[in-house]
């Protein structure tokens, strides 16, 4: 069973932006992350290679804290939404559900879902 303060502080590293290092920390060394019907992505190493120059191509991200946070046995499920400018200072919003499993304190699967169409409709950073 994950531990809720464990998950807590998970969500608040990535309120504080620290996207990259909440893999670092948060992911085991053999995790999967996976978007909507791609194909996962393996080894923490990998996810962070990913996350990092995804970071680098934007201006800034605001993470808005979880409307919704749901823990269940090792299942933990958050619905967020991310305001995200590019350096042309368009901004747009991404509203997803991550679906995440947990093994030892730490994520070993991750899922996000979202309706890529409609997911990124136009906003103002917060």
């Amino acid at each position: 069973m994950v531990d809720q303060t464990r998950v807590l502080e998970f969500v608040d590293a990535a309120l504080n932006g620290h996207h990259a290092d909440a893999i670092r920390s948060f992911y085991q060394a053999e995790a999967s992350m996976r978007e909507n019907l791609a194909k996962p992505r393996r080894g923490r190493e990998r996810l962070i290679s990913h996350e990092e120059p995804s970071l680098a191509r934007i201006q800034a991200i605001v993470t808005h804290p979880p409307c919704n946070l749901l823990i269940e046995k090792d299942t933990v499920l958050i619905k967020r939404i991310f305001d995200i400018a590019d350096h042309n200072g368009s901004v747009r919003r991404l509203q997803e559900i991550s679906m995440q499993r947990w093994e030892g304190g730490l994520i070993a699967e991750k899922r996000f879902f979202s309706d890529n169409g409609a997911a990124w409709a136009p906003a103002k950073l917060a």
